[in-house]
Protein backbone atom coordinates (compact mmCIF):
# COMPACT_ATOMS: atom_id res chain seq x y z
CA UNK A 1 0.00 0.00 0.00
CA UNK A 2 1.24 3.42 -1.33
CA UNK A 3 0.93 6.26 1.28
CA UNK A 4 0.35 10.02 0.10
CA UNK A 5 -0.60 13.53 1.84
CA UNK A 6 -0.97 15.04 -1.09
CA UNK A 7 -3.07 15.12 -4.39
CA UNK A 8 -1.59 13.54 -7.16
CA UNK A 9 -3.29 12.44 -10.43
CA UNK A 10 -3.74 8.47 -9.77
CA UNK A 11 -7.09 7.72 -12.55
CA UNK A 12 -9.53 4.94 -13.26
CA UNK A 13 -9.74 4.09 -9.04
CA UNK A 14 -12.12 2.49 -6.78
CA UNK A 15 -12.20 4.55 -4.08
CA UNK A 16 -13.44 4.83 -0.42
CA UNK A 17 -14.60 8.30 1.50
CA UNK A 18 -14.10 8.50 5.59
CA UNK A 19 -12.20 8.82 8.27
CA UNK A 20 -12.00 5.49 9.84
CA UNK A 21 -11.10 5.93 12.86
CA UNK A 22 -11.09 2.49 14.37
CA UNK A 23 -11.60 0.67 10.87
CA UNK A 24 -14.31 -1.03 12.85
CA UNK A 25 -16.80 -3.59 10.94
CA UNK A 26 -18.23 -1.06 9.53
CA UNK A 27 -15.63 0.85 8.14
CA UNK A 28 -14.53 -2.75 6.88
CA UNK A 29 -17.56 -3.17 4.84
CA UNK A 30 -17.21 0.09 2.83
CA UNK A 31 -13.28 -0.78 2.50
CA UNK A 32 -14.25 -4.33 1.54
CA UNK A 33 -16.58 -2.88 -1.21
CA UNK A 34 -13.96 -0.82 -2.54
CA UNK A 35 -11.12 -3.19 -2.85
CA UNK A 36 -13.48 -5.87 -4.25
CA UNK A 37 -15.21 -3.93 -7.29
CA UNK A 38 -11.58 -2.94 -7.70
CA UNK A 39 -10.27 -6.37 -7.72
CA UNK A 40 -13.50 -7.95 -10.18
CA UNK A 41 -13.18 -5.12 -12.54
CA UNK A 42 -9.02 -5.40 -12.91
CA UNK A 43 -8.42 -1.45 -11.14
CA UNK A 44 -6.66 0.05 -8.34
CA UNK A 45 -8.62 0.70 -5.16
CA UNK A 46 -7.82 3.61 -2.62
CA UNK A 47 -9.31 5.56 0.31
CA UNK A 48 -9.35 9.35 0.41
CA UNK A 49 -9.05 10.61 4.14
CA UNK A 50 -7.57 12.73 6.42
CA UNK A 51 -4.74 13.34 8.09
CA UNK A 52 -6.36 14.17 11.69
CA UNK A 53 -10.14 14.33 11.99
CA UNK A 54 -12.28 17.18 10.89
CA UNK A 55 -13.46 18.23 13.74
CA UNK A 56 -9.64 18.66 14.83
CA UNK A 57 -10.03 21.81 12.54
CA UNK A 58 -13.98 22.74 13.56
CA UNK A 59 -13.73 22.90 16.79
CA UNK A 60 -10.12 23.23 17.44
CA UNK A 61 -10.19 19.84 19.80
CA UNK A 62 -9.51 16.32 18.11
CA UNK A 63 -11.60 13.32 19.35
CA UNK A 64 -10.28 10.72 21.86
CA UNK A 65 -8.87 8.63 19.08
CA UNK A 66 -9.07 4.64 18.50
CA UNK A 67 -6.53 3.65 17.02
CA UNK A 68 -3.23 5.59 16.67
CA UNK A 69 -2.66 6.95 12.84
CA UNK A 70 0.16 4.28 12.44
CA UNK A 71 -1.94 1.34 13.16
CA UNK A 72 -4.56 2.73 11.45
CA UNK A 73 -2.75 2.19 8.59
CA UNK A 74 -1.67 -0.62 9.17
CA UNK A 75 -5.69 -1.88 9.81
CA UNK A 76 -6.31 -0.62 6.39
CA UNK A 77 -3.34 -2.27 4.70
CA UNK A 78 -4.42 -5.36 5.82
CA UNK A 79 -7.73 -5.45 4.22
CA UNK A 80 -5.84 -5.12 0.61
CA UNK A 81 -5.96 -1.31 0.20
CA UNK A 82 -3.80 -0.48 -2.48
CA UNK A 83 -3.33 3.37 -2.08
CA UNK A 84 -3.85 5.42 1.34
CA UNK A 85 -4.23 9.60 0.71
CA UNK A 86 -3.98 11.18 4.05
CA UNK A 87 -4.76 14.77 2.68
CA UNK A 88 -5.17 17.93 4.92
CA UNK A 89 -8.28 18.93 5.56
CA UNK A 90 -7.85 22.60 6.14
CA UNK A 91 -6.27 22.94 2.24
CA UNK A 92 -10.11 21.42 0.91
CA UNK A 93 -12.59 22.77 3.80
CA UNK A 94 -13.99 25.75 2.58
CA UNK A 95 -14.82 23.48 -0.54
CA UNK A 96 -18.91 22.78 -1.79
CA UNK A 97 -19.77 19.00 -1.88
CA UNK A 98 -19.99 19.98 -6.00
CA UNK A 99 -16.67 21.83 -6.11
CA UNK A 100 -14.71 18.36 -4.01
CA UNK A 101 -16.40 15.96 -6.13
CA UNK A 102 -15.42 17.66 -9.43
CA UNK A 103 -12.23 19.33 -8.24
CA UNK A 104 -10.74 17.19 -6.30
CA UNK A 105 -12.16 13.23 -6.75
CA UNK A 106 -13.10 13.53 -10.26
CA UNK A 107 -9.99 15.86 -11.25
CA UNK A 108 -7.51 13.75 -9.51
CA UNK A 109 -8.88 10.24 -9.54
CA UNK A 110 -12.03 9.61 -12.42
CA UNK A 111 -13.03 7.14 -10.38
CA UNK A 112 -14.41 3.93 -11.28
CA UNK A 113 -16.62 3.37 -8.39
CA UNK A 114 -17.19 5.43 -4.98
CA UNK A 115 -17.95 3.78 -1.97
CA UNK A 116 -19.11 5.18 1.26
CA UNK A 117 -21.24 4.36 4.68
CA UNK A 118 -24.54 5.57 5.02
CA UNK A 119 -24.29 8.81 7.03
CA UNK A 120 -21.24 9.91 5.49
CA UNK A 121 -20.71 13.62 4.72
CA UNK A 122 -18.96 15.81 3.43
CA UNK A 123 -18.36 19.38 1.45
CA UNK A 124 -18.97 22.87 2.75
CA UNK A 125 -21.44 22.65 5.98
CA UNK A 126 -21.91 19.08 5.09
CA UNK A 127 -23.74 19.80 1.66
CA UNK A 128 -22.45 16.71 0.47
CA UNK A 129 -24.25 12.70 1.22
CA UNK A 130 -25.30 9.92 -0.14
CA UNK A 131 -27.90 11.00 -2.22
CA UNK A 132 -25.56 13.96 -3.51
CA UNK A 133 -23.57 10.93 -4.84
CA UNK A 134 -26.28 8.98 -6.14
CA UNK A 135 -27.65 11.76 -8.00
CA UNK A 136 -24.22 12.89 -9.86
CA UNK A 137 -22.82 9.21 -10.59
CA UNK A 138 -24.39 9.23 -13.80
CA UNK A 139 -23.00 12.79 -14.89
CA UNK A 140 -18.97 12.14 -13.90
CA UNK A 141 -19.56 8.12 -14.85
CA UNK A 142 -18.60 6.17 -11.40
CA UNK A 143 -20.53 3.67 -9.86
CA UNK A 144 -21.80 4.63 -6.40
CA UNK A 145 -22.10 1.79 -3.40
CA UNK A 146 -23.64 3.11 0.22
CA UNK A 147 -22.84 0.70 2.65
CA UNK A 148 -25.86 0.48 5.01
CA UNK A 149 -25.26 0.21 8.53
CA UNK A 150 -23.51 -2.66 10.13
CA UNK A 151 -25.01 -4.02 13.25
CA UNK A 152 -24.49 -6.02 16.33
CA UNK A 153 -27.50 -6.88 18.33
CA UNK A 154 -29.42 -4.65 16.45
CA UNK A 155 -27.36 -1.99 17.49
CA UNK A 156 -25.49 0.40 14.68
CA UNK A 157 -22.15 -0.45 14.74
CA UNK A 158 -20.30 3.14 15.18
CA UNK A 159 -16.84 4.68 16.04
CA UNK A 160 -18.96 7.24 18.78
CA UNK A 161 -20.36 3.67 20.19
CA UNK A 162 -17.21 2.18 20.45
CA UNK A 163 -15.46 5.17 22.43
CA UNK A 164 -18.54 5.84 24.83
CA UNK A 165 -18.25 1.55 25.44
CA UNK A 166 -14.73 2.11 25.56
CA UNK A 167 -14.85 4.89 28.44
CA UNK A 168 -17.29 2.90 30.35
CA UNK A 169 -15.06 0.01 30.44
CA UNK A 170 -17.26 -2.58 28.36
CA UNK A 171 -14.44 -3.66 26.47
CA UNK A 172 -15.99 -6.44 25.44
CA UNK A 173 -19.28 -4.46 23.52
CA UNK A 174 -16.64 -2.25 22.14
CA UNK A 175 -14.20 -5.34 20.28
CA UNK A 176 -17.33 -7.10 19.29
CA UNK A 177 -17.78 -3.41 17.13
CA UNK A 178 -14.13 -3.25 16.30
CA UNK A 179 -14.11 -6.87 15.37
CA UNK A 180 -10.54 -7.29 16.94
CA UNK A 181 -9.82 -6.33 20.45
CA UNK A 182 -8.83 -2.87 21.65
CA UNK A 183 -4.98 -2.22 21.60
CA UNK A 184 -1.74 0.17 22.68
CA UNK A 185 1.55 -0.13 22.22
CA UNK A 186 4.57 1.36 23.65
CA UNK A 187 8.38 0.83 24.73
CA UNK A 188 8.82 -0.36 27.76
CA UNK A 189 9.93 1.79 30.69
CA UNK A 190 10.97 1.32 34.32
CA UNK A 191 8.77 1.92 36.81
CA UNK A 192 8.54 2.31 40.78
CA UNK A 193 9.48 -1.64 40.69
CA UNK A 194 7.34 -2.03 43.62
CA UNK A 195 5.67 -5.13 42.03
CA UNK A 196 8.37 -7.29 42.03
CA UNK A 197 8.57 -6.92 45.99
CA UNK A 198 5.35 -8.38 46.13
CA UNK A 199 6.06 -11.06 43.42
CA UNK A 200 4.51 -9.32 40.73
CA UNK A 201 7.10 -7.59 38.38
CA UNK A 202 5.27 -5.25 35.61
CA UNK A 203 6.14 -4.13 32.30
CA UNK A 204 5.35 -0.41 32.12
CA UNK A 205 4.30 1.89 29.28
CA UNK A 206 2.98 5.32 28.76
CA UNK A 207 -1.04 5.37 27.30
CA UNK A 208 -0.69 7.12 24.12
CA UNK A 209 -2.30 10.78 25.08
CA UNK A 210 -4.09 10.84 22.08
CA UNK A 211 -6.21 7.58 22.28
CA UNK A 212 -9.72 7.22 24.10
CA UNK A 213 -9.21 6.61 28.05
CA UNK A 214 -10.32 3.32 29.44
CA UNK A 215 -11.47 3.78 33.11
CA UNK A 216 -8.48 3.59 35.66
CA UNK A 217 -8.79 -0.20 36.78
CA UNK A 218 -7.43 -3.71 36.61
CA UNK A 219 -7.72 -5.35 32.74
CA UNK A 220 -7.43 -8.83 31.49
CA UNK A 221 -4.94 -8.65 28.61
CA UNK A 222 -3.16 -10.25 26.34
CA UNK A 223 0.30 -8.88 25.00
CA UNK A 224 2.79 -9.95 22.70
CA UNK A 225 4.58 -11.90 25.40
CA UNK A 226 1.52 -13.81 26.53
CA UNK A 227 -1.78 -13.51 28.55
CA UNK A 228 -1.35 -10.89 31.10
CA UNK A 229 -3.22 -8.61 33.97
CA UNK A 230 -2.86 -4.77 33.45
CA UNK A 231 -3.27 -2.09 35.90
CA UNK A 232 -3.93 1.37 34.19
CA UNK A 233 -3.77 4.24 36.54
CA UNK A 234 -2.01 6.05 39.53
CA UNK A 235 -1.03 3.53 41.87
CA UNK A 236 -2.98 4.78 44.85
CA UNK A 237 -1.89 2.15 47.51
CA UNK A 238 2.01 3.08 46.29
CA UNK A 239 1.58 6.87 45.92
CA UNK A 240 2.13 6.81 42.11
CA UNK A 241 2.76 9.66 40.47
CA UNK A 242 0.58 10.46 36.91
CA UNK A 243 -1.00 7.68 34.70
CA UNK A 244 0.84 4.52 33.92
CA UNK A 245 -0.52 1.18 32.11
CA UNK A 246 1.49 -1.94 34.12
CA UNK A 247 1.36 -5.15 33.24
CA UNK A 248 2.05 -8.17 35.02
CA UNK A 249 2.76 -10.97 32.50
CA UNK A 250 2.06 -14.55 33.36
CA UNK A 251 4.45 -17.32 33.36
CA UNK A 252 7.23 -14.78 32.11
CA UNK A 253 10.40 -13.31 33.66
CA UNK A 254 12.69 -11.95 31.15
CA UNK A 255 14.32 -8.53 31.10
CA UNK A 256 12.41 -6.82 28.22
CA UNK A 257 13.11 -2.80 29.14
CA UNK A 258 13.32 -0.94 26.14
CA UNK A 259 10.96 -3.62 23.82
CA UNK A 260 7.66 -2.73 22.17
CA UNK A 261 4.84 -3.78 23.99
CA UNK A 262 1.72 -4.15 22.80
CA UNK A 263 -1.53 -4.71 25.23
CA UNK A 264 -4.71 -6.05 23.83
CA UNK A 265 -7.65 -5.23 26.29
CA UNK A 266 -9.68 -8.38 26.94
CA UNK A 267 -12.50 -7.51 29.88
CA UNK A 268 -12.21 -5.00 32.57
CA UNK A 269 -11.94 -6.79 36.16
CA UNK A 270 -12.35 -4.10 38.33
CA UNK A 271 -11.90 -0.02 38.93
CA UNK A 272 -8.58 0.89 40.86
CA UNK A 273 -8.80 1.53 44.30
CA UNK A 274 -6.43 1.87 47.18
CA UNK A 275 -5.51 -0.47 49.25
CA UNK A 276 -4.65 -0.87 53.87
CA UNK A 277 -0.98 -2.05 52.79
CA UNK A 278 0.76 -3.66 50.37
CA UNK A 279 -0.22 -7.02 51.81
CA UNK A 280 -3.97 -6.33 50.92
CA UNK A 281 -3.17 -5.54 47.34
CA UNK A 282 -1.05 -8.67 46.80
CA UNK A 283 -3.84 -10.79 47.79
CA UNK A 284 -6.51 -8.77 45.55
CA UNK A 285 -3.36 -9.37 42.54
CA UNK A 286 -3.65 -13.16 43.70
CA UNK A 287 -7.57 -13.25 43.05
CA UNK A 288 -7.64 -11.68 39.60
CA UNK A 289 -5.23 -13.22 38.43
CA UNK A 290 -7.45 -16.26 39.61
CA UNK A 291 -10.38 -14.59 37.69
CA UNK A 292 -8.09 -14.33 34.19
CA UNK A 293 -6.83 -17.80 34.84
CA UNK A 294 -10.70 -19.22 34.25
CA UNK A 295 -11.66 -16.48 31.91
Amino acid sequence: MEIFTELTKNPDLCIALGFFDGVHLGHRAVIESTVNYARCNGKKSAIITFWDHPCCYFKGICPEYILPREAREEKIKELGIDYLYELDFESISGLTAEEYLRDVLIKYFTPVSISTGWNHNFGYKKSGNAKFLHENSKKFGYKYFELPPQKINNEIISSSAIRKYLSDGKIEKANSMLGYNFSVSGIIIQGQQIGRTIGFKTANIIYPEELINLPLGVYSVDTNFGQGIANFGTRPTVNGKGTMLEVHILDFDEDIYGKNLTVSFCKMIRRERKFPSLQDLKKQIQIDIKSIRNY
